[in-house]
């Protein structure tokens, strides 16, 4: 509004250009403190279970795509049956097309709350490949035959076939930490977020010693952003780091 002004020559100059700000600096990176290890992951999961007569239950294979898959939330929420390949033994692969992110009604094309959009940093019919572990192929088996998918194809939903906002699983959530957790450990940052199961993954996959460009690919993610991120949730890499290059030395 001021730069219109300057153009319209009310105002010689806009004044805030004299005020110097000094943002705080945030370089990005996961807090280490918020990754579960699988063991906890696992509690949590079975923790949701307990929540509400079917809220949890409902929920419960959302929060595993986002553990074993290392799906967005928004990925989860917009994922299909006929996005899944699911065989019988084996791993299976997810391939992710379409995301169900929330905001306001007045920022979406549609009017709803929720819009379909494509994947994050990807062009909008672009596709992304996700092979997902036994354990939550045997989950997404068991879920479908429960709960079956809505007229749209999707797993997660409301009973009404509604999408599942942010605050409801965020709520169940938080109820399911409680039941997982000590209470010093719900009291601290450890998987105080959804989102942070997805860390977890992307951290654990890492540290398994996955090639940066493999578990980027993954996670939907650039190979410079995801190692910036993910610094300080990787342990354990010098030991390993010094043996390949001792053996490429003496090769």
């Amino acid at each position: 509004m001021l730069e219109y002004a300057v153009e319209l020559e009310e105002l010689s100059a806009n004044p805030l250009h004299k005020v110097k700000l000094r943002k705080a600096k945030s370089d990005g990176e996961i807090d280490r403190r918020s990754v579960v290890n699988p063991v906890q992951a696992r509690e949590l999961l079975t923790a949701v279970t307990y929540v509400g007569r079917s809220r949890g239950l409902m929920l419960a294979a959302m929060f595993a795509c986002m553990y074993f898959g290392g799906l967005r939330p928004a990925e989860a929420a917009g994922l299909r049956k006929k996005d899944c390949h699911l065989p019988a033994t084996g791993w299976g692969l997810l391939t992710l097309e379409k995301t169900k992110p929330q905001s306001n009604k007045r920022f979406t094309d549609s009017g709803e709350t929720h819009d379909d959009r494509g994947l994050k940093h990807r062009h909008t019919k672009e596709t992304r490949e996700v092979p997902v572990p036994p354990e939550l192929v045997a989950i997404l088996r068991e879920h479908i035959d429960t709960h079956g998918a809505g007229e749209d194809g999707r797993l997660f939903r409301t009973r009404t076939g509604g999408l599942i906002s942010g605050s409801a699983y965020a709520k169940v959530w938080k109820e399911a930490r409680t039941y997982a957790f000590t209470p010093d450990q719900v009291a601290s940052p450890l998987a105080g977020r959804p989102y942070d199961l997805r860390h977890a993954a992307v951290s654990l996959w890492l540290n398994a010693g996955v090639h940066a460009p493999e578990a980027a690919e993954r996670a939907g993610h650039g190979v410079d952003v995801m190692l910036k991120v993910y610094a300080k949730c990787i342990d354990g890499q010098r030991d390993v780091a010094n043996q390949r290059i001792l053996d490429a030395l003496a090769a």
